[in-house]
């Protein structure tokens, strides 16, 4: 696994829009913002050309110049590192315009930014065996104050910061809008991790007692990870097999899925082989996790995963109910949680 180097206070900072552009408010107003806070800490900044655009479907501009656009600034030697503009609904499209070959044979650079940039993230790992991050989009740095989330995304692109412990509240409804662009999440729900661990093909909830495993990082949005199953980008299979010794730690959210929707992609990716060497399973608080007839966001999970014969922590602060920790896809990590104590620890490696 390659890992980009990390940034300094004199770093040039790259901002691709292979999704969404931050053309609209309260995007345009917090990207604004997030590149002035850059700037005034010694960042030099750099906006791609589609950043504040609006052209395409889904998408900021066409799909090849999308891709072309990614393209040029990550293989751009005078770049350090990306921060995504946004996520979005169609990045896939612009895949057929990304050289992941050319990309494995180009000095790595973080990429960081979530939920549709998973296209990109999670296929630098399995494809260019190149780590990313997956954590806030750049106008989520506009934010004022930055919430603890946000300063974490910063110490970890910057080197400082490799272990996660969450976070203690969550935000259910955000005040953020068109009038007010630089609105700070707003935290008003206590998190509450669940800790299952199995036995006899069953997972069980656990009261007490630590859970711990260890293995190479690795996922992303779920919605989008079940729309690259079966296609020609999806080499999971081959990139389990090159780690294998290494084992694995499944990190998965959702954002439009129902629980009968997640139910189902998490049935198809067991299915296409995806969870092969696991370890456990870190699973974000999803969008629309509203329980539907007989089925409840655990059960969605855990009734499938069971068979794996690993633990699996659902309600984590990944994805699109923040805050979200920022997680290295591709680091070796070790992952430690203690339910009497309610106590988080996910430890990331380079190595």
């Amino acid at each position: 696994m390659r890992f980009p180097k990390f940034v300094e206070n004199n770093s040039v900072l790259g901002f691709p829009a292979p999704s969404f552009g931050c053309a609209d408010e309260p995007y345009a107003s917090a990207f604004r913002e997030a590149l002035r806070k850059f700037t005034a800490m010694g960042f030099t900044c750099r906006p791609g050309p589609n950043s504040d655009k609006a052209l395409g479907i889904g998408i900021s501009n066409k799909p090849e110049l999308c891709g072309k656009e990614f393209m040029d600034m990550y293989c751009d030697p005078s770049i350090d590192a990306l921060i995504s503009c946004g996520g979005g609904e169609l990045m896939c499209e612009i895949l057929d315009h990304v050289d992941f070959q050319k990309l494995s044979e180009t000095d790595p650079k973080w990429l960081m930014g979530y939920s549709d940039n998973t296209n990109l993230i999670f296929l630098l790992a399995t494809l260019a065996d190149t780590a990313g991050i997956y954590g806030p989009c750049a106008p989520a740095f506009g934010m004022e104050p930055w919430h603890e989330a946000i300063r974490d995304a910063f110490d970890l692109i910057s080197g400082k910061k490799l272990t996660q412990t969450g976070y203690s509240l969550y935000e259910i409804e955000s005040k953020k809008d068109e009038t007010h662009p630089l609105e700070p999440y707003n935290v008003t729900e206590k998190r509450a991790i669940s800790a299952f661990i199995p036995q006899n093909d069953i997972l069980t909830r656990a009261a007490s007692g630590a859970v711990s495993f260890e293995g190479r990082l690795i996922g992303g949005c779920l919605d989008i990870l079940v729309n690259l199953a079966g296609t020609s980008f999806d080499k999971v299979t081959d990139f389990a097999d090159r780690y294998k010794e290494d084992g694995f730690i499944w990190f998965l959210e959702a954002c439009d899925l129902t629980v009968f929707s997640i139910r189902r992609a998490v049935w198809e990716l067991k299915h296409a082989g995806w969870f092969e060497h696991v370890k456990g399973f870190l699973i974000g608080r999803p969008l629309l996790g509203e329980a539907m007839f007989n089925l409840d966001r655990f059960h969605a999970v855990t009734d499938i995963l069971g068979s794996f014969g690993v633990p699996v922590l659902m309600d984590l602060d990944i994805g699109h109910l923040p805050p979200m920790m920022p997680l290295i896809v591709g680091a070796s990590t070790s992952v430690t949680y203690d339910p009497a104590k309610d106590k988080l620890e996910i430890k990331q490696a380079l190595r």
